[in-house]
């Protein structure tokens, strides 16, 4: 099966190099690879022309946009562009993030997956974070020429602790590392460009009924923990995404609970509601249909009612 990978990047000299490098070690190769360097500020640029330079496969494509990152609608949008520079000639369609190093296995397995079920709509592995110190230093079997990267470039494993980042259900796979079928990914409509699309993507999926399959035994290095430069305004559109999934308060009162204790900040609470009580004031357009809304609203209720029953 032929995939194709789209990285929406912004600023990322630091990992990009380490990201690409783990991506060109694969032992089945992508098709193509797209990065989309959303007017960077750093060396970005300059590290994936390099790597085009030596593996055809990969592309540069410049956009510009807005430099405020509100999670959802920028890097979206990013990937939206890309997806004007590729064909149809493709069974998987990969969003990755420009932070991660991948097992060297990692999209043999996830083919095997799709190949073993032809429902088999999405699929993903799990992101580890570093719990350590990082230590840092140049990786000599990069083959990016050194004066490309800045000092701080690349986080060597050594001595290091990586646990999982433990943000969602096992059953939900990250927004960092999506893999979707073709047929999928084009009845779902693709990615939307707002905050909520990497929970909307797999509940259409169900709504569909392909199924989604994460895998355990693919741990993925996540150099750069989610929501690490998130501001205050950005964490209500958090509370807005609940509104928009069409959850209803109390579904997203539970959901801003759990996930402001997994970050470890349950003050987080708070600002998850007062940004679904601005969405609703503000009748936000929802990002499902009511049919949809009314599907994903008993399906939350059955996952509460089995973990209530466990």
């Amino acid at each position: 099966m032929k995939y194709y990978i789209i990285i929406p990047a912004y600023n990322e000299e630091a990992f990009m190099g380490l990201t690409l490098q783990s991506l060109v070690e694969q032992t089945v190769l992508p098709t193509k690879l797209i990065v989309v360097n959303d007017n960077s500020t750093d060396k970005t640029a300059e590290i994936v022309s390099e790597f085009a330079s030596q593996f055809p496969f990969i592309q540069l494509v410049n956009k510009k946009s807005d430099a405020i990152h509100l999670p959802g609608s920028k890097v979206i949008q990013a990937f939206q562009e890309g997806e004007k520079h590729i064909d149809e000639n493709y069974d998987i369609i990969v969003k990755i993030d420009a932070d991660l190093i991948f097992p060297k296995n990692y999209f043999e397995t996830i083919i095997k997956h799709f190949q073993s079920d032809d429902r088999i709509g999405m699929v993903g592995g799990f992101c580890y974070i570093e719990t350590r110190n990082k230590h840092i230093k140049s990786n000599k079997k990069n083959r990016v020429p050194e004066h490309l990267w800045q000092k701080n470039e690349i986080c060597e494993e050594k001595n290091g602790d990586w646990v999982l980042e433990n943000l969602t259900d096992k059953d939900h796979i990250r927004g960092a590392l999506k893999a979707y079928r073709k047929e999928t990914f084009k009845q779902i409509g693709g990615l939307k460009p707002q905050m909520g699309w990497d929970t909307v993507d797999e509940l259409l999926c169900k709504f569909y009924n392909w199924k989604v399959v994460t895998d355990e035994s693919l741990h993925v290095k996540h150099l750069k923990p989610t929501g690490a430069s998130y501001n205050q305004a950005a964490r209500y559109k958090q509370g807005e995404a609940f509104y928009t999934l069409g959850y209803g308060f109390f579904i997203t009162a539970v959901a801003s609970i759990k996930l402001a204790l997994r970050k470890g900040k349950p003050l987080l609470f708070l600002d998850y509601i007062k940004g679904f009580w601005k969405a609703k004031r503000e009748k936000k357009n929802l990002l499902v249909t009511p049919e949809q809304a009314q599907f994903i609203r008993k399906y939350r209720w059955k996952k509460m009612i089995q973990k209530l029953k466990r």
